[in-house]
């Protein structure tokens, strides 16, 4: 009997020690298969970009946009050159930048968007309505207000303003501008604010962080109203976040680190811009937004 319970224990201990065994290998495969999916994709000789070349004031390839600054804050901070791919941001942009690993990060992605993986929101920005300020609509607030009427309303075609115009009756009102263009040969939003200037529409419809920088230090009168008070969707504030692909989860906790350290260097830039920051529920103006 002691012979059984000896073999036994025996045959116990062997049992468990090759499970404990073969757990530590199956572990230590998902490690290096997990460091694999970040560390083998994601570059470690350069911080690659992929960007509009002439999306200014966001990004441009001379590197006077404002999310060139915040990637050359990142790039410094990581101690590597900055090196970027060039697209138009237009169909098939992800794809053929991002998912082509031609790059490992795409600034100024609205969060919640799922063909990719997002970082931590580095800004919260609304959609504005910008107008003369001495316009009978200088104190509109939202796209329910009757004062809207029998103006005529300028938009980016299919962004969301369009959505609040159709519910209110204002869609026979608006002059469109195309949403996705090459802007190295047109630029809708530009085109739109020369349409204001000269009286061809009464109120442009623009995000808030493009309109922002393209109205600071012009002194020509023109106001810009964030758009904060809508309470149907779609949405019209939305928090902006870092792209990167699905299984860069490492990547991502390093960029997310970068931007709680950067923060308020984050913040300098896009203010020093015109950008229009709103606190984190997107509800009020940051105290030094314009």
């Amino acid at each position: 009997m002691k012979s059984g319970k000896h073999k036994r224990t025996v045959w116990m201990a062997r049992f468990w020690s090759r499970s404990l065994t073969f757990g530590l290998v199956a572990m230590s495969l998902s490690v290096t298969y997990a460091h694999a999916q970040t560390a083998d994709l994601v570059s470690k000789t350069a911080f690659r970009v992929c960007a509009d070349p002439a999306n200014s004031p966001i990004s441009n390839k001379d590197g006077t946009g404002f999310e060139n600054k915040i990637a050359r804050l990142f790039a410094d901070d990581l101690g590597l050159p900055l090196e970027y791919t060039w697209f138009p941001m237009a169909t098939g942009f992800v794809r053929k930048t991002l998912f082509d690993f031609r790059c490992d990060v795409i600034l100024g992605f609205a969060q919640g968007q799922g063909m990719v993986l997002s970082t931590n929101h580095y800004y919260t920005a609304p959609y504005v309505m910008v107008v003369h300020a001495d316009s009978d609509l200088a104190g509109v607030e939202t796209l329910s207000d009757p004062r809207l009427k029998n103006h005529k309303l300028g938009l980016i075609a299919g962004s969301p303003p369009a959505s609040h115009m159709a519910r209110n009756g204002l869609l026979g009102q608006i002059k469109s501008y195309q949403l996705f263009v090459d802007r190295r040969f047109y630029s809708p939003n530009e085109e739109m604010l020369a349409d204001l200037r000269k009286g061809t529409i009464d109120a442009a419809f623009m995000w808030g962080p493009i309109a922002g920088p393209l109205l600071k230090d012009k002194g020509d009168g023109l106001v810009l109203i964030p758009l904060l008070k809508e309470t149907l969707p779609p949405a019209m504030t939305y928090r902006i976040t870092m792209a990167v692909r699905p299984g860069d989860l490492v990547w991502k906790r390093k960029l997310n680190s970068l931007i709680r350290k950067d923060q308020k260097k984050i913040d300098a830039i896009l203010t020093s811009y015109g950008v229009p920051l709103l606190d984190d529920m997107g509800k009020h103006l940051k105290g030094d937004a314009p």
